[in-house]
């Protein structure tokens, strides 16, 4: 059920009788194209089952994968459409999102790791097996840095600067931050690089860090599956994201008593930090106040 049904008669429906531009078009394409393959994934094939409780999951699964509000707001949008236009077209009696609500964001508190529960997370990664070297540098980069998800997804070689200890990472609105990184990590990207990465590397690969075995980028959605994987193996019972690592990396440096400005700049906040205001800044403060104050910093 990678593609839904009746995907291109809906499509042309949005064309010719909503007169919707092409750009608008191809942002509902791209969701349902999304929402067919995670249907495919719970192998739901019939789309006269598809319940609002399958769909409010997935939205859910969306929020803890580190897709903006914004953009599970749209496509929401985009299923209530969707399953609207088969009700019109008699294709199913019952539209499923008719009590559908959109996830209470404001409700979800940021689930934050201990330092115990990230030693625990990243001890049951077992780099001897055929993904374990890149699992373990992926998420150790996660936490040391403090990435969203989607820049890590994006996150290039070119984007590592060895000799300084810095990531320059592409935030929203492709805005750069200089964000350090510590020698953990860095000694776990080093083994990734040198040992696994050249064996998944194909001739369409790009210079993107983390691949998945086809030699592609890893989706979101992807990273997001591999940390539950390892969440199960650690018996942890908090419901870990994405998000998570970032919190944690936010909260542990807190508490560890570096600086709210200078956290803030390294995670990037929009409405904290701007282009402008960061060149002002210098990278050995940032570099002493990670050095100081995150737990994984040192060998």
């Amino acid at each position: 059920m990678e593609s839904l049904p009746y995907k291109t008669s809906f499509l042309a429906f949005l064309q010719l009788e909503k007169t919707l531009s092409v750009n608008t078009i191809e942002s509902y394409e791209y969701d349902l194209d999304r929402l067919g393959n995670y249907l495919k994934e719970k192998k739901l094939t019939n789309i006269q089952k598809i319940s609002d409780a399958h769909l409010s999951k997935y939205l859910q699964v969306l929020y803890d994968t580190g897709f903006a509000a914004s953009s599970i707001l749209r496509t929401l949008s985009t299923l209530r459409s969707y399953f609207g236009f088969l009700v019109s077209e008699n294709i199913i009696t019952k539209d499923p999102t008719e009590l559908l609500e959109g996830p209470k964001f404001g409700r979800y508190l940021p689930v934050v790791l201990s330092i115990d529960e990230v030693e625990t997370l990243f001890k049951a990664i077992d780099t001897e097996k055929q993904g374990g070297l890149r699992d373990r540098a992926m998420l150790e980069t996660l936490y040391a840095t403090g990435m969203r998800v989607s820049e890590l997804a994006d996150f290039t070689l070119e984007q590592l600067l060895w000799e300084e200890r810095l990531v320059r990472i592409v935030g929203k609105g492709s805005k750069e931050r200089i964000t350090p990184i510590g020698d953990i990590a860095l000694s776990w990207l080093s083994q990734y690089l040198e040992k696994e990465r050249p064996r998944i590397v194909r001739p369409h690969s790009d210079s993107t860090v983390f691949l998945n075995m086809r030699g592609t980028a890893l989706s979101r959605m992807g990273i997001w599956k591999i940390i539950q994987k390892y969440v199960t193996l650690a018996n942890l019972s908090k419901k870990v994201s994405p998000h998570s690592f970032r919190h944690s990396f936010a909260t542990h440096l807190l508490e560890g008593g570096a600086d709210l400005r200078v956290v803030q700049e390294m995670l990037g906040h929009a409405n904290i930090v701007t282009t402008e205001i960061y060149t002002h800044v210098d990278r050995e403060y940032l570099k002493e106040v990670h050095r100081s104050f995150h737990p994984r910093y040192n060998q």
